[in-house]
């Protein structure tokens, strides 16, 4: 039986490639709750890169599991907020694009 081990190369890779989805997504997208799924893009990636360290640097211990539940945390409450503030928005400005946007011009 043949076994392929995935090693921290291809996880990285994974992570990198995520990451800059996530980030392409941020720049080139016009619409609120598309950035917000992109950010959440970037977090994940980020857990990957955690997790896997956590898998092949055993002296850690549980760290990088740790800190990963801990995005996964701060994730769940940016997408509450981010959210919260786009339904707001809508009901004032009655768009969610971004370009639209000018709350702090007078």
């Amino acid at each position: 039986m043949i076994t392929n081990s995935i090693g921290l190369s291809q996880y990285l890779l994974l992570s990198s490639l995520i990451f800059s989805i996530g980030i392409f997504g941020v720049l080139t997208k016009k619409h609120i709750i598309s950035v917000l799924f992109s950010i959440e893009l970037m977090l994940n990636a980020v857990n990957i890169n955690l997790v896997a360290f956590n898998k092949f640097l055993p002296d850690v211990f549980v760290a990088g599991q740790i800190f990963a539940l801990f995005i996964i945390v701060v994730a769940a409450a940016e997408i509450a907020i981010g959210l919260a503030i786009s339904i707001v928005i809508f009901r004032g400005k009655g768009t969610l694009v971004l370009e639209d946007f000018n709350l702090l011009k007078h």
